[in-house]
C-alpha cells in the first residue's frame, strides 16, 4: 500500500514514515500544504495522512482541494488540534478519519488499514484475477481457497500489479510504487522479487499471472489462469 504523509515537523515524519514502512506501506513524505496537495493529486497513493497546520496552505485547505477534483483517496487527520469544532470541519470538508497527538502507532496502523479496507467510492475492497484474491486491508492473498504467505515486499509487489492489471509496468515504475520513490539501488531487484513471486502464486497451481514484457518490464494478466507456468524472472 501506498501512503502520504503530509507533517510538517520532520522528527515526526520520519517517526511515522519508518514505523509505517516496517508495516509494509509506501511511504512518500511532504512538509507543506502545496506540496502535499500538489503529489496528493499528481501521484497515486491508497491514503494520505494529513496534518492541519502546514506551512503554504492548511490541511483543511488541502482537502477540500483534494475533493474538489473529485479524488476520492481515503485521508486520515493527524493534528494536534483536538476541539469537536476542528474534528467536525475536518470531516465536513471531506475526511475521512480523525486522530490527534499524541497518538498510538498501533491505532495509527489500524484506522489507516481500515480505510484502505473500506476503499474509496467505485474502488473494490478486494483485488481479483481470476481465482486469485489479495485483500489490502488484512493482509491475505488467496488462490482459490488456499492462502498463500508472502514477504511485506512480495505482497507490496503483488498488490501494485493488481492495482494495475493487464498494463505493462516498467521496472522503475515499479521501485517507485513499491520501494521507494528514491529507491537508487540495482533496478534488478524488481525481476529478483517477481521470480520469488511467481514461485508461489503461480508454479504450484499451474498457471501463469505474471508476464514479461521484453525492454519494457512486467504485466499481470487477468484473461489466462490455466496457462502454463510463466518462465522464471
Amino acid at each position: 500500500m501506498r501512503v502520504l504523509v503530509v507533517e510538517d515537523e520532520p522528527r515526526l515524519a520520519q517517526m511515522v514514515r519508518r514505523g509505517l514502512e516496517l508495516e509494509g506501506f509506501v511511504v512518500v513524505t511532504a512538509a507543506t500544504g502545496p506540496d502535499g496537495l500538489w503529489r496528493a493529486t499528481e501521484e497515486s497513493f491508497d491514503v494520505i495522512v494529513l496534518d492541519i497546520m502546514l506551512p503554504g496552505i492548511s490541511g483543511y485547505q488541502v482537502v477540500r482541494e483534494i475533493r474538489a477534483r473529485q479524488n476520492w483517496t481515503p485521508i486520515l487527520m493527524l493534528t494536534a488540534k483536538d476541539g469537536e469544532y476542528d474534528e467536525a470541519d475536518a470531516f465536513d470538508l471531506g475526511a475521512d478519519d480523525y486522530l490527534t497527538k499524541p497518538f498510538s502507532y498501533v491505532v495509527l496502523v489500524a484506522r489507516l488499514r481500515a480505510l484502505v479496507r473500506r476503499g474509496a467510492p467505485m474502488r473494490p475492497v478486494v483485488l481479483t484475477a481470476g481465482d486469485l484474491s489479495l485483500d489490502p486491508g488484512r493482509r491475505r492473498v488467496t488462490r482459490g481457497t488456499e492462502e498463500l504467505q508472502l514477504t511485506r515486499r512480495e505482497f507490496g509487489l503483488l498488490e501494485y500489479l493488481m492495482r494495475n492489471p493487464d498494463t505493462a509496468l516498467t521496472k522503475n515504475e515499479i521501485l517507485r510504487n513499491v520501494w521507494d520513490a528514491n529507491y537508487a539501488g540495482d533496478e534488478n531487484v524488481v525481476e529478483v522479487y517477481v521470480g520469488y513471486l511467481r514461485r508461489k502464486i503461480d508454479t504450484p497451481f499451474g498457471t501463469r499471472t505474471i508476464d514479461t514484457v521484453r525492454g519494457v518490464g512486467y504485466r499481470l494478466t487477468t484473461g489466462c489462469p490455466d496457462a502454463p507456468p510463466a518462465p522464471e524472472a
